[in-house]
């Protein structure tokens, strides 16, 4: 095995091609260009090596790398191999050599480029056999030393030269940019060593308990990259190239016979045989029974069509997030501007409107007053067709926060601004314009269905301003901005004590608005039957002229509108009250009624709202049955269940509001979001602070379900309109977070970036049965219009069933939480009575029982000391029984 691993060695090692003299005239190559005109480079083969045994690594070798070979061996080789031979292209310097022996050298690094070397001279074989010693043929010495050595060079110090390396190393040091704040705790000298007592409590209901520390951005901890590496890669282009092998067309082939049957006696014989008999009294049960589990179950039904279609609604996660669809902003408006609300128009496809504000502060508004006088306050209708100019623009006397449209008449739109007014809009006059956006004239909801989308928006179209037709009395109502906006129901209507009656009219005439001057007022649009007559000063005044622009349906409500009633929110011991920003009713689902109607009526009969003369009916029926209760979420995160009835004050007979129902600090931050289900009327979302929570109208315990905290805060929220488990979650990072109960009730089942900034407003829609969008609004002003995928839009069979089965298994959950809390409150009173006997116990014995303990304790220390005496050697016990003191 050695043998032939140094000869695999060899072979392996780089060999440059030999090179073979053509002819005896050629001149042999030295190296003398390199100082070395003694030596020339020859290639050996393996044959050669073998017939001068001069093979490598084994006659050869690192210890022993030169043979001296013969010039006879040498002419031997010449005459048997003639030009074959590999000293054919020394012969000449083998002939004129003077000695008999010339120095055959293996050149293992290819020093000369070949793999052997001859010296033709006896010095040079002299001098490489016995090196010289003498120092002053060093040199020649040193041309042996291979060129891989390592000479060693001491370092030479050198003066420093600042290259600007300093700087560099003060910037990127560490230094401390703060101050040091120093905390100091200090307690009582009376309070050390007291008992400390821990118990439970509200850190909202106590003062100074619970303070909110807010993230915000910190220039000192900012850090800026000042260089970045980036490294780049020149790679040949790929190309992938596919190949298939030809498919064959199959072909059906049919073959045509003819049936073998029996004949006659054959049918007769096999009658008459046992085993078709055994075989047929055998199998009877066995078809019987199959027969009839064939009529009680289908066992033709295809299974995998109905896993698939579960499979489909849940498990496909290629398309669960929101799609961009379109986008509006107002590009003509020189002041930034945020969304305040937005709610889609209930009759006609495609038109949502949206309500702007002046992103200011408080202070800000004051300073700016005066430029904020010159830009009016709008309420912008945005169309599909046209993402840029607006179809309208409603005017307000100041920024609008919310509005709402009428359930029974959507050309009649309500506002809450920030001043605290209540601004009514008709665009009765205007509802052909957008009617007929998108089809050339046609009204009928077909025609402006789908063709909605794909039209281009008319060139020379100019954006409409609609002025307002009421505004509230500034003085009677709100004082500060109005958070929240709602129609009553067409079916009742309420009087100024909060009871209710059946509305004859059959028209929505009644808002309920809440403020934050924490009131929620009562409205009715209808002219109120004055206590006194009219003065001839106010029927002048009533005779001035309306602008042609301005229409007259609410002329009545104009600057002398004021609330029907107010229901104040107290905290009960104290003279404060809760500030409410969200309400929801138990009549929040309203349908819009739609009707058909001829070109051929009048605009007096279309509109309801312009027979309001008549005012309220004295004589009314009253619903006795009907819930007046309904939810309120405040400023401070509560979500308290109160009221709407008045009461009497029993010492001063005032009216006064009944105290709330129920009343739980839930959400850390401002309530953005309390809505009721559209599946089931009982079960409320509400959003605020850090978490959502949903809650069971009549379960007074607490929430069904309560988030954790969120990375972000919570700004909206809303409701999925066909899944009952979903429902959307704006945060002020642009994210949106979707909760589907089905697949996760303790974090979102997942979150999806819209914008870079804070979301103010969600409000889904629905198009069609297979299309659906979602409105997003962000506080820079854009409106975001996404498209919802078909899994968080088609609800699966038993949806509706298993999310109520989720909401009342946390019912009975929180039922069975309240009776182990009533049980451990029950356990821990007995465990103080048997405390507080124990102790009475000890406090009760007699005089003589007390005396007799302590001679008993007297006793016994007496034998004790004598004992430990006894055993120090102090004492000791004599013959009879008695004590001896040893001295």
């Amino acid at each position: 095995m050695a043998p032939k691993q140094k000869k695999k060695s060899s072979r392996g090692k780089k060999r440059p091609k030999p090179v073979l003299a053509a002819s005896e005239d050629m001149e042999p190559v030295n190296m003398e260009s390199m100082g070395h005109p003694e030596i020339y480079p020859l290639v050996l083969t393996t044959k050669t090596q073998e017939i001068f045994n001069c093979r490598i690594d084994e006659d050869v070798t690192d210890e022993q790398p030169y043979k001296l070979i013969k010039k006879e061996d040498i002419f031997e080789d010449l005459r048997n191999r003639a030009a074959v031979s590999d000293f054919h292209p020394v012969k000449k310097i083998v002939q004129e050599y003077p000695g008999n022996e010339l120095l055959l050298v293996y050149d293992k690094d290819f020093k000369y480029g070949l793999n052997f070397y001859l010296i033709a001279t006896e010095e040079g074989k002299e001098n490489y056999l016995n090196p010289p010693e003498v120092p002053e043929e060093q040199e020649e010495y040193k041309e042996h030393i291979p060129e891989d050595v390592y000479i060693y060079k001491p370092p030479v110090s050198k003066p420093w030269v600042s290259l600007g390396s300093e700087k560099e190393i003060e910037e990127e040091s560490v230094t401390e940019s703060t101050k040091q704040i120093t905390y100091m705790i200090s307690r009582k000298r009376s309070e050390f060593g007291a008992p400390i007592k821990f118990s439970d409590q509200n850190a909202s209901s106590v003062k100074d308990a619970y303070i909110e520390c807010t993230a915000y951005p910190d220039k000192n901890f900012t850090l800026k990259q000042l260089e970045k590496d980036v490294g780049m890669q020149v790679i040949p282009q790929i190309k992938d190239i596919s190949t298939q092998t030809k498919w064959t067309y199959p072909k059906n082939a049919t073959t045509q016979y003819y049936p073998r049957e029996f004949s006659e006696e054959e049918k007769e014989t096999l009658k008459q045989s046992k085993p078709l008999v055994d075989f047929l009294n055998n199998a009877s049960v066995s078809v019987e029974i199959a027969l009839q589990q064939n009529e009680i179950m289908n066992t033709f039904i295809d299974d995998w069509k109905y896993l698939a279609e579960e499979e489909g609604t849940f498990g496909d996660k290629t398309d669960t997030y929101l799609k961009e669809y379109q986008s509006f902003t107002d590009l003509h408006s020189p002041m930034e501007k945020m969304i305040t609300c937005v709610s889609w128009h209930p009759t006609i496809y495609g038109l949502i409107a949206v309500s702007v504000a002046v992103r200011l502060s408080f202070e800000d508004r004051v300073h700016f007053s005066d430029k904020l006088l010159l830009q009016p306050s709008l309420i912008l209708f945005w169309s599909f067709s046209d993402p840029i100019h607006p179809q309208l623009m409603l005017e307000s006397p100041d920024d609008i926060f919310c509005f709402k449209f009428c359930p029974s008449d959507p050309n009649i739109i309500a506002g809450g601004c920030i001043n605290g007014q209540i601004v009514m809009w008709d665009i009765t006059a205007h509802a052909d314009r957008i009617e007929n956006i998108k089809a050339g004239g046609s009204r009928s909801k077909r025609a402006t269905l789908k063709p909605m989308f794909l039209l281009e928006p008319e060139s020379n179209k100019e954006a409409m301003y609609i002025r307002h037709c009421a505004v509230s009395s500034i003085e009677n109502g709100h004082k500060k901005v109005i958070t929240d906006i709602h129609w009553l129901s067409d079916t009742f209507e309420i009087n100024r004590m909060g009871s209710v009656f059946e509305n004859r009219s059959g028209i929505c005439c009644q808002l309920v608005t809440c403020s934050a001057d924490c009131t929620i007022c009562f409205w009715d649009i209808r002219p109120q039957k004055p206590l006194t007559p009219q003065t001839t000063e106010k029927k002048k005044e009533e005779s001035i002229e309306i602008p042609f622009d301005v229409p007259s349906t609410f002329l009545h409500l104009d600057l002398s509108w004021k609330p029907l009633t107010k229901v104040r929110l107290s905290k009960g011991e104290t003279s404060l009250d809760h500030c409410p920003t969200k309400i929801s009713l138990n009549e929040d689902h309203l349908l819009c009624k739609t009707q058909a109607q001829s070109k051929t009526e009048k605009a007096e009969e279309m509109n309801p709202y312009h027979n309001l003369e008549s005012g309220m009916a004295n004589l009314l029926k009253p619903i006795d049955d009907f819930c007046t209760k309904f939810f309120v979420g405040t400023e401070e995160g509560e979500v308290i269940y109160t009221d709407w009835k008045m009461e009497k004050d029993p010492e001063t007979g005032r009216l006064m509001s009944k105290k709330p129902v129920s009343h739980h600090t839930i959400h850390d931050g401002t309530v953005h979001t309390i809505q009721r289900s559209p599946f089931y009327n009982d079960i409320i979302l509400t959003v605020g602070g850090w978490n959502v929570a949903i809650w069971k109208e009549g379960v007074m315990t607490g929430p069904l379900l309560q988030s954790c905290c969120a990375p972000k805060r919570y700004t909206s929220g809303h409701w999925s309109l066909t899944r009952p488990g979903v429902f959307y979650i704006g945060r002020e990072d642009g994210y949106i977070d979707i909760w589907d109960l089905l697949e996760k009730t303790h974090e979102p089942a997942q979150s999806q970036n819209i914008c870079i900034t804070m979301i103010t407003y969600i409000k889904p829609w629905i198009f069609s049965s297979k299309q659906q969008f979602i409105a997003t609004a962000d506080y820079y002003g854009t409106l975001h219009i996404l498209e919802i995928p078909w899994t968080l839009s088609r609800p699966s069979t038993n949806e509706m069933a298993s999310v109520n089965h989720y909401f009342e298994r946390e019912v009975k959950h929180l039922e069975y939480v309240e009776q182990r809390k009533k049980i451990r409150e029950q356990e821990k009173k007995e465990m103080e009575l048997e405390m507080a006997k124990k102790k009475v116990k000890t406090y009760q014995k007699s005089k003589e029982q007390m005396q007799a303990e302590l001679k008993m304790d007297y006793e016994n220390y007496l034998e004790l000391e004598k004992t430990v005496l006894i055993n120090l050697g102090l004492i000791k016990v004599t013959e009879k029984g008695s004590y001896m003191e040893v001295m």
